[in-house]
């Protein structure tokens, strides 16, 4: 279900948004927005561009607060309270990710010397896995990641997703900068993931046949 009507929540959604309304000064990217995704359920989100789609997925991260709406994570508002411990049981790639400087297998490395991360950190034996799987060579790992292009930062942002092992994985247009090869690579990849709940914005042919239900975004503004 999506669209701009108010819905009921349930014990077994895991991404529940109801009337959500954003505002940034005079312009309303999406007004009275509502979704709800299953646990375990892959949905995928078409649209425009300049539409609001990125939004929606900042909103729910709590990084863009919305004017009006309702959003829970689990069953769990989010809000100032709730925001930081939310955020936990997400991982988000955007469509342009920011890898900062050094090598690539400090950068996977990095997320697992937090106290809220460490008790993952033997995730890092899966990095050959996930590499070869997205067609990355394991000689990448002690690349600058300045040096990378936009298709592999877009494969190693996915990689560090996973080895975070959250329970809902948000993705961002993550085939945009990469050929039908690769794309096809990452959604074998996705599609072998199990209990994680997707939601991803796309145009991409490849990724759309991942999804359970397509859901197209409403008009700006609308």
């Amino acid at each position: 279900m999506g669209g701009n009507q108010p819905i009921m929540p349930e014990t077994d959604t895991a991404i529940f948004v109801s009337c959500l309304t954003v505002r940034f000064g005079d312009k309303i990217p999406f007004r009275d927005f509502s979704l709800k995704v299953a646990s375990g359920e892959r949905v995928v989100i078409t649209g425009e561009s300049g539409r609001g789609k990125s939004t929606l997925l900042k909103c729910l991260l709590g990084f863009t607060v919305p004017e009006t709406g309702v959003i829970r994570i689990g069953g769990t508002a989010l809000n100032g309270q709730t925001v930081w411990r939310l955020r936990s049981r997400l991982a988000y790639v955007p469509q342009e990710p920011e890898l900062g400087e050094g090598a690539l297998r400090q950068w996977f490395e990095r997320p697992f010397s937090f106290k809220t991360n460490a008790h993952l950190k033997g995730n890092l034996s899966r990095l050959p896995e996930f590499l070869e799987a997205l067609s990355l060579p394991a000689s990448l790992l002690d690349a600058d990641v300045e040096t990378l292009s936009g298709g592999e930062k877009q494969r190693a942002a996915l990689i560090a997703a996973l080895l975070l092992n959250r329970e809902i994985l948000l993705l961002d247009e993550p085939t945009s900068a990469l050929d039908r090869k690769n794309s096809r690579g990452m959604v074998d990849l996705l599609r072998t993931l199990k209990d994680v709940t997707l939601l991803a914005i796309s145009h991409d042919t490849e990724l759309l046949t991942l999804a359970d239900r397509i859901v197209p975004f409403p008009e700006a503004g609308a």
